[in-house]
């Protein structure tokens, strides 16, 4: 029997994620992602690095039995309807989370497969590499690897939205639900992202933003589909609105000057509020 109010309560999301000391990107963007999506934000803490919109000066590694009780206290207790994992630094820590899904202990999970930060330093070890393809994208409902991650996973170099098509069917093939192959590393009018969720390709468009403010943005799109999925969504519908969410983000953060290197997005809406680039779509 449900109690008073319990309706109206948020459904609850769970990021698995390194922690951002700049708060660009890893689980302190899915944190504002989930609240400016109307969701309630878990998280279970991976990895803490020093870090700045100029580079990660220094990572700690949460020991993988510390990731493993957070997880569990946040199942046991608050029930997220989705759940997403960001940077997972070890192979060890990898196979906590991959435990855990392939014993049905985890949501419909996004996989954001976190391996070289936007400033080129490495946040994933060796082993764990391979280990995304073997051990965590067979329970994925969607993974979401940019150009750069994309390539190491499939071992060659993507040049154009056919390798990208070609290597999302490839990635497809461990057992993942939905995979994207994020474009937004390409050159061009538009950020095209290829999609295939096993019976055909899909094409995600949004207008390219001159900015180089885009520190987080795989993070706010993995926590932005889980997001959606939480609130009820299938899939691809919820990685459409993801995409919008990000394509919005950019522009109302694309004139910021906050640090000297790539910047953060706005997940608020502040720049809207304060004189700043006019919103490109609803918050929710």
């Amino acid at each position: 029997m449900s109690g008073p109010g319990q309706a109206l309560s948020p459904p609850v999301a769970l990021t698995i994620a390194g922690s951002d000391s700049g708060a660009g990107a890893g689980l302190q963007a899915d944190l504002k992602t989930f609240a400016a999506l109307g969701v309630f934000g878990t998280s279970a803490v991976t990895a803490v690095t020093a870090q700045n919109t100029v580079g990660v000066q220094a990572v700690h590694v949460i020991p993988p039995p510390m990731v493993e009780a957070q997880i569990a206290a946040v199942m046991d207790d608050l029930r997220p309807a989705a759940a997403k994992t960001g940077m997972l630094a070890t192979a060890s820590t990898m196979a906590v989370v991959a435990g855990r899904a392939r014993r049905g202990e985890l949501p419909p999970l996004v996989v954001d497969p976190v391996m070289v930060s936007s400033t080129g330093s490495r946040l994933l070890d060796s082993e764990a590499e391979r280990a995304y393809l073997d051990s965590l994208f067979p329970y994925a409902t969607v993974v979401t690897p940019n150009l750069r991650e994309a390539s190491l996973l499939v071992g060659r170099d993507l040049a154009d939205l056919d390798d990208m098509a070609k290597a999302a069917r490839q990635l497809h093939e461990t057992g993942a639900g939905l995979v994207v192959v994020k474009g937004g590393h390409l050159p061009g009018a538009e950020a095209i992202d290829v999609v295939f969720d096993g019976q055909g390709l899909h094409h995600l468009r949004s207008a390219w933003v001159d900015t180089r403010n885009v520190h987080g943005t795989g993070c706010t799109l993995s926590a932005a589909t889980a997001a959606w999925m939480a609130l009820g969504l299938e899939p691809l519908p919820a990685l459409q609105r993801a995409k919008d969410f990000v394509a919005g983000a950019l522009v109302r953060a694309s004139r910021w000057t906050l640090g000297g290197g790539h910047g953060p997005l706005d997940h608020f809406g502040w720049a809207a509020e304060h004189g700043g680039p006019a919103e490109t779509g609803p918050l929710t």
